[in-house]
């Protein structure tokens, strides 16, 4: 069996699915951010697929870079949500997203 690049397509949109929908039924902040971590993850393995296999004959190498910029951003988006949601466990005691209500009106 040859793998190509639509399946690494097809495995990066069901990872997409899987994180789309935990980002939406999650009511734990830590499983939003977990969810939204596959999501760039899945963004990252098409990238990837993209740059190795190439796209209609051409093979772009900014995939890649592309790909090592979406990682860092990553690394940088778990830093600070891991900040703030330490910070709002020490400020409310809870980390349920239905509980968090300081901008209701």
């Amino acid at each position: 069996m040859n793998v190509g690049v639509n399946h690494f397509v097809a495995l990066s949109g069901v990872l997409f699915a899987i994180g789309g929908f935990g980002v939406v039924a999650r009511r734990n902040l830590i499983g939003v951010l977990m969810s939204a971590q596959v999501m760039l993850s899945a963004g990252v393995l098409a990238l990837g697929a993209f740059a190795r296999f190439g796209y209609r004959g051409t093979h772009p190498l900014g995939g890649g870079a592309f790909a090592l910029f979406a990682v860092v951003s990553g690394l940088a988006e778990v830093a600070v949500g891991a900040s703030l949601l330490l910070l709002l466990h020490r400020r409310r005691d809870t980390l349920q997203a239905d509980d968090l209500d300081d901008l209701r009106g």
